[in-house]
């Protein structure tokens, strides 16, 4: 038979049919966290707009802009081709290849592609080019609509150093710091001194965490003025450099705003972004615990005298830290849809996007500041294709083999832009969803959360879903006693994953002797009997030895209907359940308490891999005769890693520091990897002399790839 391609217009109809029954996974479907906004179809906006953007934030523009009766145009690279954002579309264009700088920021392409389409206006997303003042002047120049600030705004607030000195003058707190640009590293030491260790060194033009350093001494302020300059220029084309005092302890707390081009202006209340690695955000919450309605208030208000100061209007974040004292000051302003939009449309009822693509068409705002409520608390974890035992998080890549969405539970919302089958490239963010969940109280959107991330099934790539389960349990993370040092503070030698305390273990050990039992009785049966008819009655005691990590446990087991009793270090634990072992997902009852469980491989030598309470714990599971003579086999050498350096991550190689014959000390710098347009110096483990080097500038590498061995 001969081979047939389907076509991108066909996919979309395919994907527009097999999606139409399904709840959204870019809304909130149960409970009080629905938009309250109307969508009145004969409020004229727009016929057709193109989402300059990819992956979850052009699903989600593309959710609210079908809801307003307006077709969409996605843009693409030719490896997102088959991607859910471009499925999700009336309209898809290639803009280029795989680089961004040759497709999602093509301005020459994508400008095409709205002449090709006849879009009549353009939603940036968050990244590429939302925040830049040229993509926005091409598109006025051509008299399509940029559904954002104008470009005044943009080119205001997005340059650090001119965005502090407006905010001084709409009487906005503000950082100590240098307000020019720092021209070198000798003046950049020399500024560090004045203003007083700690700083914090950032890319004027910077974003999301791109291009910053803190510095506590000078060699800190050399190393981070270099690493930050070339991170600067790689994500933004822009290296300058501004340095200002470093707040200690601070919390990361920002206030939306929504501005129309009649001068009215609003404060949509805050949200709290503390929790951070590496400067970016890992779990945001809204409202913040930590604030009194007199401080959201004053935020909110100098918020809003920052937006009219540079006639904004559109939707915006004032970013802010604050201290213990709940003295809060300036940092910047996003001039776009920020990526945690989520929890504030979840307590505000308002469909963000919506009132961006209104007050992009000239509509005045339909709603004042006594308008704005705070109706519950939501909480969104990022997910990401990430190893969390990593530096908190570094990045993964690889293709969902498995994936499955947690919308089966209540006041859950998914923003994603992925599927099963999905790829997750070294090209971009390695973002795989952001989860949402929502309660009348802070403890019951917690509650939730943690049962979405149990439930959440993602296979194939690394994910970070570990971390993010036990930071929201965290007991310091319940009560709020949170800064932006939670992470180090909380796991100073790195995330380790869940530290089993003894009735965990033993909930661990029996839950995996049942399961390994379930396996080898269902084996013995074909269509409900047994293979053999002749056999002996089913067994109903056994003797196991099940080792967890270097501990060896020997366990008695009896079976009653579905439910195991295993005896475990002298203490009895009862589980059942239905042992569907076809299922991602095992929900058992242990000793009474419900736990939701992923078997995420299992041998027939009896080795398990269980996500339990967030993280994976490899057991091994013998009968008794097996693990006596498991002792005679031969171990396996580690790999001494101290003489090695691998890459711990897929990226490019930024720069080669040493070459055969030299010697390093231990801590030196080896070589720059950049992934994900974030450079790691990797450092020496010893003080040695370098043996060979196998990796050079501009080559791309992946996670475990030898860089250079030391004798």
């Amino acid at each position: 038979m001969a081979a047939y391609r389907v076509s991108p217009a066909l996919q979309r109809v395919l994907h527009a049919v097999k999606h139409a029954s399904l709840k959204s996974r870019c809304c909130v479907v149960i409970g009080r966290a629905q938009y309250s906004t109307a969508y009145d179809h004969n409020e004229k906006t727009f016929d057709k707009i193109l989402i300059a953007n990819r992956g979850e934030i052009a699903c989600r523009v593309m959710k609210t802009c079908k809801l307003m009766g307006i077709k969409t145009v996605a843009v693409h690279s030719d490896v997102d081709a088959s991607a859910v954002h471009v499925k999700m579309a009336d309209e898809a264009v290639c803009v280029g290849p795989a680089p961004t700088n040759k497709s999602y920021l093509n301005m020459d392409a994508i400008m095409e592609a709205i002449r090709q389409t006849g879009a009549q206006a353009v939603h940036p997303g968050y990244g590429f080019l939302s925040e830049n003042k040229e993509f926005a002047r091409r598109l006025a120049a051509e008299n399509v609509t940029f559904i954002g600030p104008d470009t005044h705004a943009i080119q205001a607030m997005g340059d650090k150093i001119e965005s502090k000195l407006i905010a001084k003058a709409a009487k906005v707190n503000t950082i100590p710091g240098f307000d020019g640009v720092v021209k070198d590293v000798e003046e950049a030491v020399k500024i560090s001194n004045e203003i007083g260790y700690p700083v914090m060194i950032k890319a004027s033009a910077g974003g999301g965490g791109k291009g910053m350093r803190i510095a506590w001494n000078d060699d800190e302020t050399r190393e981070g003025f270099r690493l930050s300059s070339q991170e600067a220029a790689s994500s933004f084309g822009d290296d300058r450099l501004l340095i200002e005092k470093f707040v200690d302890n601070p919390r990361h707390i920002e206030i939306q705003v929504l501005a129309d081009k009649h001068g009215n202006a609003l404060w949509l209340n805050e949200r709290e972004c503390s929790i951070q690695r590496r400067n970016q955000k890992v779990v945001e919450e809204a409202p913040s615990m930590f604030l009194d309605p007199e401080t959201r208030r004053a935020m909110g208000e100098q918020a809003v005298a920052l937006a009219k100061a540079v006639q904004y209007s559109s939707a915006g974040t004032v970013e802010f830290l604050v201290d213990s004292k709940k003295n809060f000051y300036f940092l910047e302003m996003n001039t776009r849809l920020q990526v945690e939009h989520p929890i504030t449309e979840c307590i505000t009822g308002l469909d963000l996007v919506q009132q961006m693509i209104r007050v992009a068409k000239g509509y005045p705002l339909s709603h004042k500041q006594e308008d704005i409520p705070i109706n519950g608390w939501a909480i969104e974890s990022r997910v990401y294709a990430e190893d969390p035992y990593k530096s908190f998080g570094l990045p993964s890549i690889g293709r969902l083999s498995q994936y499955q969405e947690p919308l089966n539970l209540p006041n859950v919302r998914v923003d994603s832009g992925i599927e099963e089958g999905s790829d997750i490239s070294i090209y971009y963010d390695p973002m795989i969803s952001k989860l949402v969940t929502y309660g009348k109280t802070r403890e019951e959107a917690l509650k939730r959360m943690e049962a979405a991330l149990d439930n959440y099934v993602i296979r194939g790539v690394t994910h970070n879903i570990p971390l993010l389960r036990e930071i929201i349990v965290n007991p310091r993370f319940i009560s709020g006693n949170i800064t932006t040092n939670f992470l180090p503070e909380v796991y100073p030698e790195g995330f380790k994953g869940h530290p089993l305390t003894a009735p965990e273990q033993r909930e661990l050990l029996a839950a995996g002797a049942s399961l390994y039992l379930a396996a080898q009785l269902r084996s013995q049966k074909f269509l409900g009997d047994l293979r053999v008819s002749s056999a002996h009655q089913e067994r109903k005691h056994w003797e196991l030895c099940v080792e967890l990590d270097s501990g060896v446990h020997m366990v008695g087991v009896s079976r009653s209907g579905s439910t195991y009793t295993v005896e475990v270090d002298g203490e009895k634990v009862e589980v059942s359940g239905d042992w569907n072992l076809a299922s991602a997902l095992l929900n058992v009852t242990v000793n009474g308490t419900h736990r939701t469980l992923q078997c995420l491989s299992r041998s027939a030598s009896g080795e398990l891999s269980l996500q339990y309470l967030g993280t994976t714990f490899k057991l091994r599971v013998l009968s008794k005769l097996a693990a006596a003579l498991s002792k005679h086999m031969p171990e396996k050498v580690p790999e001494d890693t101290s003489s090695i350096l691998r890459s711990p991550m897929p990226g490019s190689v930024v720069a080669v520091s040493v070459k055969p014959g030299d010697t390093v000390a231990e801590g030196q710098e080896i070589c720059v990897i950049e992934a994900m347009k974030m450079q790691n110096s990797m450092t020496a483990a010893k003080t040695a002399k370098v043996k060979s080097v196998h990796c050079k500038a501009g080559e791309t590498v992946g996670e475990g790839d030898l860089l250079v061995e030391l004798e």
